[in-house]
């Protein structure tokens, strides 16, 4: 019934397998892809007819987690999957990436991949082998992908170089590292790293490309025996309109280029391309999108020549110059921690607020219930490009937002050495050249101001790449329109010493190491200069949290003191919030958390529970009051909850006949603990007094 086609390979101790022409036949491309006991499905289809209205090549990529992969039955009210998580976009967007730029200019027919994990044993990882699913699927589709791509990730342990590491060597890992690419070229990086120099990462991606060729090797041999028939791809002859075009608009649009201000360079562009769309308004063999594509490749061609030739940006900057830059913090009153950073045409607003373990974010995924400390989100509204648009948060959003974190977490301090949770919030205010690196910055700060001990200062810049031929020009600090017409974004974010983040996308087939060591030198220069000018408005870390920052203490009890610190029903604990006014968290290993919104209700619930917990001491005097009378003697709480019976014969010098003649319910004493009993602790009120 099935003609089956299965090729495996073993890589860094694993096997993995590829099988199609089982499951989903009547997509263009179906892999079933399986590493250990994790199982991808990826399919690939294709458009058989071309939108004429569409300019862009329409590739969608929607990863997909199904809950039973792991055994596990979705939360919520419906029990079934729902929108994309933050994790299953970001792992889109991954597979995206090296995938796009293989697929001709001209192919324009609409393109789904669906890579979907099956099952998942919680140890190896689905995005490397989703990535590799979806080349193979697309790879024998018929569909003109001039790939296939490879893909592993790399980790950092003890001095050495892991390929394709598990989860639990992960966590012990200097690096997380994903690099994809064809045989010949690296496509994508995306990574975080603890301080590690250019060199270390230069080598992780070369040691990341040759560990994923063999996997290429392997689709190869699989698209020969079953690839289906290859599709014709048209191309609209536009040699008339492209010629027509440089005649025309070729000094006009110089002289755009050559202006300085990004809104006044927008509006004359947008002037010469209305212009050339009535050069044709009236030809019936041309359309608008036909104009459109070349006088882009007009503009493409113009600035790049200038670049390669003459080494002249499209602002005047020489090759390696950073545009200038402003830093302010604590810019907005009532927040924890604030900054502006402005690297010329582009701006961002972050904040940052600290909260308890009570805010940490809470996510659901296959390997269970996860806890983050550390939160950053990222907003780009339109008014930041001078346009009106919708409001929300897309996967662009959640990708530069993510990078950003990336760039800081390995700086953050521990939650032992700083209990707080984090959140930040970039507002973009303006863009002209890579927020997501303004973000980094702008998040340092903030987290500084906040009075946040991060190790060391965090900066970002993005770098861009003109290439034809074997002639170069790698580019600091990019601005919109050299992203948008080169071929390269290269962000590179750490210290003044080390990596802590790197992300790459190449647009062209791939570049070569010797590009990308001079990218990470060139990048190092501009990063240091960066934070120079970031030290200018703060070199350091408040000694201590804002005034309206929750006031925060941690406590360490015995686990036996845990049911007395709550209480029971949780009655203790309420009356310390209510007493003090502070919050109060206590974990299963003994770890109380207080966080109040000034130090005086700090210190009153700090003491409560202190009180609670505190262990009597020998021969000590403390004050008490008496809880209850008895025939034998008196009980008094003496410390916090705690509780000792002082006998008839302890109570005064003299013999008493009865306990009610020397003391009363709700009487204030001195007790000296003399002795313990079995738990219980013996008190004198009689030697106390003699002191």
């Amino acid at each position: 019934m099935f003609k089956l086609y299965k090729k495996e390979i073993e890589v860094a101790g694993k096997k993995i397998s590829l099988e199609t022409g089982k499951i989903a036949r009547q997509a263009d491309g179906a892999i079933t892809a399986r590493c250990g006991e994790t199982v991808v499905l990826a399919t690939a289809v294709g458009a058989k007819k071309v939108n004429p209205d569409v300019d862009y090549f329409p590739l969608s990529v929607n990863y997909q987690e199904k809950y039973y992969a792991a055994g596990k039955i979705p939360g919520g009210y419906f029990k079934r999957e729902a929108r994309p998580t933050e994790s299953e976009t970001l792992i889109s967007r991954l597979i995206d990436r090296p995938i796009r730029p293989l697929f001709p200019d001209e192919f324009k027919n609409e393109v789904q991949l669906l890579p979907t994990v099956i099952s998942y044993d919680k140890e190896n990882e689905a995005d490397i082998l989703s990535i590799i699913a979806s080349s193979a699927a697309l790879a024998i589709s018929g569909m003109p992908f001039m790939g296939p791509v490879g893909a592993s990730r790399v980790g950092y342990i003890e001095g050495k170089y892991v390929l394709n590491p598990s989860k639990n060597e992960l966590e012990n890992s200097k690096l997380d590292l994903v690099v994809a690419g064809t045989k010949n070229a690296v496509l994508m990086v995306e990574s975080e790293a603890s301080g590690l120099t250019e060199e270390e990462m230069l080598n992780a991606v070369k040691f990341g490309h040759e560990g994923f060729v063999p996997v290429i090797e392997m689709i190869e041999d699989l698209a020969k025996v079953c690839r289906k028939p290859a599709w014709t791809v048209e191309k609209k002859d536009l040699s008339e309109v492209k010629k027509k075009l440089e005649e025309t608009f070729t000094k006009d649009l110089k002289k755009a280029f050559a202006t300085k201000d990004k809104q006044d360079r927008s509006n004359q562009i947008s002037e010469i391309t209305d212009k050339a769309k009535k050069l044709y308004e009236e030809n019936e063999n041309y359309t608008d999108l036909d104009v459109n594509s070349e006088l882009k490749s007009l503009e493409k061609s113009i600035v790049r020549t200038d670049i390669l030739k003459n080494k002249n940006r499209i602002d005047g900057r020489g090759l390696s110059d950073v545009r200038p830059i402003f830093c302010e913090v604590g810019i907005l009153p009532r927040v924890h921690g604030s900054a502006l950073f402005t690297r010329g045409e582009t701006q961002a607003i972050v904040t940052a607020t600290l909260g308890t373990s009570d805010d940490e974010q809470r996510i659901e995924s296959l390997d269970g219930l996860q806890r983050e400390r550390f939160m950053l989100h990222y907003n780009f509204p339109p008014f930041s490009v001078g346009e009106t648009g919708r409001i929300g948060t897309g996967r662009r959003e959640i990708g530069h937002g993510k990078l950003a974190w990336r760039a800081i977490h390995s700086s953050l301090p521990s939650k032992d050495a700083f209990p707080y949770t984090f959140r930040v919030v970039s507002e973009i205010t303006e863009s002209n050249g890579s927020s997501s690196m303004a973000t980094v910055c702008g998040t340092s700060l903030a987290l500084m101001d906040a009075g946040v001990p991060i190790k060391e200062p965090v900066a970002g810049i993005a770098m861009g790449l003109i290439k034809e031929g074997d002639d170069f020009s790698v580019l600091s600090d990019i601005l919109g329109d050299e992203d948008h017409l080169g071929d390269m974004d290269f962000k590179v974010a750490g210290t003044k010493d080390g990596i802590t983040s790197l992300q790459m996308d190449i647009k062209i087939t791939g570049i070569t190491f010797e590009i990308m060591e001079q990218a990470l030198s060139q990048a190092k220069d501009g990063r240091v200069h960066i934070l120079g000018e970031m030290n200018k408005a703060l070199s350091a870390s408040r000694s201590e949290v804002g005034k309206h920052t929750p006031k925060m203490e941690q406590i360490n009890v015995d686990k036996k003191d845990i049911a007395a610190v709550i209480g029971k029903g949780g009655a203790t604990i309420r009356e310390i919030v209510e007493k003090s006014g502070a919050k109060v968290d206590v974990n299963d290993e003994g770890v109380v958390t207080v966080a109040a919104p000034d130090e005086h209700s700090r210190n009153i619930a700090m003491q409560m529970i202190k009180d609670i917990t505190a262990k009597a001491e020998l021969n000590k005097i403390y004050s008490g009051k008496v809880m209850k009378i008895m025939e034998f003697g008196a009980f008094v709480n003496f410390l916090g909850k705690q509780d000792g019976l002082v006998h008839i014969s302890e109570l005064a010098d003299k013999r008493v006949a009865k306990v009610a003649d020397v003391v009363k319910e709700g009487d204030e004493v001195k007790v000296k603990v003399i002795g313990f009993d079995r738990g219980k602790v013996k008190l004198s009120m009689k030697q106390a007094n003699k002191i």
